[in-house]
């Protein structure tokens, strides 16, 4: 079982510090401190990280990774919304049609949705999931190898994984689809090797399981940028 360990859900943001207070308000997270990064830490056992990466293109298209926030019943999702909406959030069409979960976007557009309890995400927080849709199963097992977080959920063509302590949010992966990736994501998933770890040697390991190293402008860098089998970007930092 690999030690590396998933460090941080990275959000790209046309004004970091302002997305970074509209996810603290809504997650409850604490800023993170002595750093220059822009960051969240979380509150609830959650096992990572968010930080908020300055860029300057506007979001375009679907996200393919989106988050869940969960809420106990019907009425304290209605409730949640209209929280959410204050703090800066909005309902989103993206032809979901009828469905017992609420779209919304946050400040910046990206899409993540309130869901109400049920059995499946019966034991996290109020960040019930990382979602990456349209996703096929293979994907969620190079991400179950990459990060050492056991499948919990294989069926259907949709697969889940969850830290091995069994806490915090799950992620998931499907429906699967034949839509092409079009563009970069705006969300990505950290990685690192642990203190003593290699780098070089964490990376030939994912390639092995299916990744590939890429380049989407990131110039000298002390992190490696790849993308998994599906062309979702995601970074390997140095250890730590």
């Amino acid at each position: 079982m690999t030690c590396t360990r998933l460090t941080a859900l990275s959000f790209d943001a046309n004004d970091p510090s302002d997305l970074a207070r509209f996810w603290a308000a809504a997650l409850s997270w604490e800023p993170l401190d002595g750093t220059e990064t822009v960051g969240l830490t979380p509150t609830d056992g959650t096992p990572f990280l968010l930080l908020f990466n300055p860029v300057p293109e506007p979001k375009q298209g679907k996200s393919r990774i989106h988050l869940d926030l969960v809420s106990e019943t019907p009425d304290h999702q209605a409730e949640m919304v209209a929280r959410l909406t204050t703090l800066g959030a909005s309902r989103a069409d993206i032809g979901q049609g009828e469905v017992p979960w609420t779209v919304m976007a946050d400040p910046e557009g990206n899409e993540f949705c309130v869901v109400v309890r049920g059995e499946f995400l019966a034991t996290t927080g109020l960040l019930g999931g990382i979602v990456f849709e349209p996703a096929g199963p293979t994907v969620g097992r190079f991400w179950s190898e990459a990060t050492g977080w056991p499948v919990v959920y294989d069926q259907d063509g949709e697969l889940a994984v969850r830290h091995p302590s069994g806490q915090g949010p799950f992620l998931t992966f499907g429906p699967p689809d034949s839509e092409e990736k079009r563009s970069k994501n705006r969300l990505h998933l950290d990685i690192a090797p642990p203190l003593h770890g290699d780098q070089a040697a964490e990376v030939e390991r994912l390639i092995a399981l299916g990744a590939r190293r890429i380049d989407i402008g990131q110039g000298d860098v002390p992190w490696v940028v790849m993308a998994d089998p599906e062309g979702n970007e995601f970074c390997v930092l140095t250890p730590w």
